[in-house]
């Protein structure tokens, strides 16, 4: 059966994650390849449409990350063209793209975020719009981009001379503690990984670079922070109504001689998805492996007509 179904990865793009993207998208090719699909890989450029209407695929695997692959542009324009895509829709993308809308969602839902503020890149580099350490993030990247820590101290500006994200950040209070992260897949957690950089700190750099970063799991954690975890990514994916895969990123504080407290960063809508990544590790994990687990979100894709 998969070998009469025609899928179409789409990768590549022209945003700052297009190199993610490619490794994404080839590793994803390969093993729906593995799974018996035929597959056709599509670097997507601004006549995608045309491109799309010539294939003809019945389904279109997006392995697209950052703006217009990941903030809901690629999806309204599938579901305008009737393709069947895996992942998320325009409204759950283009929510968690937007960091403080989604953090708005999510404490509405009762999940436990860092406190922040969004506030201008001129406001930022006065200096005085929160006490360090705190962190900046653009409103809408992801991977890690144009994220930095201010710590105490610090004697360069809190936002680069070559930003890039717009005319406004957003800043949150830095949590000290542990990386953990959590995929779902279809409203059920996988697992909970605890992520070691060796940078100190889980950058893009450390995020994609060989070596740059240890993943354990599952984590050591206290069982009840373990259940948290679980329950607030499943939580923070049906709070936007996601569907597919996700994955949600955590800071543990057990900084304290006590449990802790977990903080949910964020929602990915579009994570890594090479054999090595987060979400298909943990997939192993529970026994799912990389081909199947692509072969899942192939059968299971849809647009919102």
């Amino acid at each position: 059966m998969n070998g009469t179904k025609h899928v179409a990865v789409l990768m590549g793009g022209w945003s700052a994650e297009r190199e993610v993207s490619l490794s994404t998208g080839t590793a994803c090719a390969q093993a729906l390849r593995t799974a018996g699909f035929r597959v056709t890989e599509v670097d997507v450029d601004r006549k995608i449409a045309e491109t799309l209407a010539a294939l003809a695929p019945d389904v279109c695997f997006n392995a697209l990350h950052g703006p217009i692959g990941e903030d809901g542009n690629i999806q309204g324009l599938l579901n305008i063209m009737g393709l069947p895509y895996t992942h998320s829709g325009v409204q759950a993308s283009a929510v968690a793209m937007d960091k403080p809308m989604a953090k708005q969602v999510f404490a509405k839902a009762g999940l436990r975020c860092p406190e922040g503020v969004v506030c201008s890149v001129e406001d930022t580099l006065a200096g005085g719009v929160y006490e360090a350490p705190y962190v900046v993030k653009p409103l809408n990247q992801g991977s890690s981009v144009g994220v930095h820590i201010v710590r105490q101290g610090d004697n360069h500006p809190p936002v680069a001379s070559n930003w890039g994200f717009g005319d406004q950040v957003l800043v949150e209070k830095y949590i000290p503690g542990r990386e953990l992260s959590v995929g779902v897949f279809d409203g059920e957690a996988f697992c909970v990984t605890e992520i070691i950089s060796k940078h100190g700190f889980y950058d893009y750099n450390a995020k994609y670079e060989d070596g740059g970063s240890i993943h354990v799991l599952p984590a050591e954690l206290p069982d009840e922070i373990t259940a948290e975890a679980l329950s607030m990514a499943t939580r923070a994916h049906a709070s936007l109504g996601c569907r597919g895969v996700t994955r949600s990123d955590f800071r543990f504080d057990d900084t304290e001689k006590r449990v802790g407290d977990l903080y949910l960063l964020e929602i990915n809508t579009q994570p890594g998805m090479t054999a090595t990544s987060l979400v298909p590790e943990q997939a192993a994990f529970r026994g799912m492996a990389f081909p199947e687990l692509v072969s899942r979100m192939v059968e299971e894709a849809r647009c919102e007509l």
